[in-house]
C-alpha cells in the first residue's frame, strides 16, 4: 500500500501532524508513507524512522525565481524532477491534511485514487476530494488531524511527537551552549520573542525586564533562539542589565529541538519553537493575544498560557492598531509562570 501525506507548513502544522503519522504507521506497518512538506519544516522529517520517503516542495523560491526571467528555465526544471517523483508511485490513499488550494493542486496532480480531507470550502480544497470529513475547529489542532486517521479505523492512542533526533543534534547543542561564558549545567530559561505576525508580539521592554529577573532572581542563564540575531533579539538583549547567550541563526530544527530538550522552560510568544519545545516535554509558558490556545496552545501538560480574556480575542488578525491583547500581559505573572515552570521541571539556583 502506497500513502502520501500532505501537510506543507508551517513548523507548528507539521509538528501537529505527527501523531496522525504514528497512527497511521501503526495501522498500515507495512505501507510505503511519502510525505509532501516545503523547505522551512522538512529538516523536522529527514531521517524519519515512519517514513519512507519525504518530498521537499520549494515553492516559495520556485514562484520566486519564475518571476525572474534569468531563473525560470532552473526553476520550471526543478518542478518537472519534484512532480516526477510525486508522480512516481500509484498511491492507493492521499490524506490532504493542510486544506488550502496549494495542497489541493499536490493532491490532485498526485493522481491517488482515494483522497481524503476535510469538507472545508476554504480556497476551494475539497473540490478535489472523493473523500471527506467535517473539520471540527472547535478541537485542537493535535485532535483535529487525528479525526483523518480516525476516519480510516486507526486506533488512536496518547499523541506522540516522534522526531528523529541523533546524537549528533545534542552535540551541537552542547557546543553551541559551551561557546558562552555561562554554566546551563542547572538549568537554562530559553527565550524564543519571535513571531511571524505582527499582532503575536510582545512588548520589548517586558521581555527585557523579565529576563533580567530570571537571571538575577532565579539564577538562571537566559539563552535566545530564533531564525536571526538581529531584530527583536538583538533590541531586547540590549536593553537588558544581566548577560545572555543568543543561539539565534545557528540551528537547525532539529538541533533547536534538542537545546529545548535541555531547557528548563521555554518563554515564547505563539510561534513553531512553541510547538518544538512542547514536542520534546519541555515546559512552556506561551504568550497569546490574538490566536486561540484552544485550537493552538502548547499541547499537553505542565504548560502555561497567558492570556486576556478580552472580547475582541482571539481575532485571528495579523494587524492591530492596539494590540491590546499582548500589551495587557504583564511582567510580574510572567515571571511567576516561568518561575514555577523552572522549579517544577528540577532547574537548580
Amino acid at each position: 500500500m502506497n500513502i502520501l501525506i500532505v501537510k506543507l507548513s508551517a513548523i507548528g502544522d507539521v509538528i501537529h501532524t505527527l501523531p496522525s503519522l504514528a497512527a497511521l504507521r501503526r495501522c498500515y506497518p507495512q505501507a510505503h508513507i511519502s510525505w509532501v512538506v516545503e523547505e522551512a519544516a522538512a529538516d523536522l522529517l529527514s531521517d524519519h524512522p515512519m517514513l519512507d520517503r519525504v518530498l521537499v516542495s520549494r515553492r516559495k523560491r520556485w514562484v520566486r525565481d519564475l518571476r525572474e526571467c534569468r531563473s525560470r528555465a532552473s526553476a520550471l526544471r526543478e518542478i518537472r524532477e519534484f512532480l516526477r517523483a510525486m508522480r512516481d508511485r500509484p498511491y492507493d490513499l492521499v490524506i490532504d491534511f493542510h486544506g488550502l488550494f496549494k495542497s489541493a493542486v499536490l493532491v490532485l496532480l498526485s493522481g491517488g485514487k482515494r483522497r481524503l480531507g476535510y469538507d472545508s470550502l476554504q480556497e476551494g480544497s475539497c473540490l478535489v476530494l472523493n473523500e471527506r470529513i467535517p473539520e471540527d475547529m472547535t478541537k485542537h489542532a493535535v485532535d483535529r488531524y487525528l479525526d483523518l486517521p480516525r476516519h480510516l479505523g486507526c486506533t488512536t492512542q496518547k499523541p506522540e511527537f516522534p522526531i528523529a533526533l541523533q546524537e549528533a543534534h545534542f552535540e551541537r547543542a552542547a557546543k553551541l551552549l559551551s561557546a558562552f561564558a555561562v554554566d546551563t549545567s542547572g538549568g537554562f530559561v530559553a527565550v524564543s520573542p519571535v513571531a511571524y505576525w505582527e499582532t503575536k508580539l510582545w512588548d520589548e521592554a517586558k521581555f527585557a525586564a523579565v529576563c533580567d529577573r530570571i537571571v538575577h532572581e532565579l539564577g538562571l542563564p537566559v539563552v535566545f533562539t530564533g531564525e536571526s540575531p538581529e531584530g527583536p533579539i538583538e533590541r531586547i538583549r540590549a536593553l537588558m542589565q544581566a548577560p545572555s547567550a543568543s543561539v539565534a541563526g545557528q540551528t537547525s530544527l532539529r538541533e533547536l529541538a534538542a537545546l529545548y530538550r535541555k531547557a528548563s522552560v521555554l518563554l515564547t510568544t505563539d510561534s513553531g519553537p512553541m510547538h518544538l519545545a512542547a514536542a520534546v516535554g519541555t515546559p512552556v509558558v506561551a504568550l497569546f493575544g490574538p490566536t486561540s490556545p484552544d485550537r493552538t496552545g502548547p499541547y499537553g501538560e505542565g504548560h502555561v498560557v497567558i492570556r486576556r480574556d478580552l472580547d475582541c480575542s482571539p481575532c485571528f488578525r495579523k494587524a492591530c492598531k492596539t494590540r491590546e491583547c499582548m500589551q495587557a500581559i504583564g511582567v510580574d505573572e510572567v515571571f511567576k509562570a516561568v518561575r514555577e515552570g523552572a522549579v517544577n521541571h528540577g532547574a537548580s539556583k
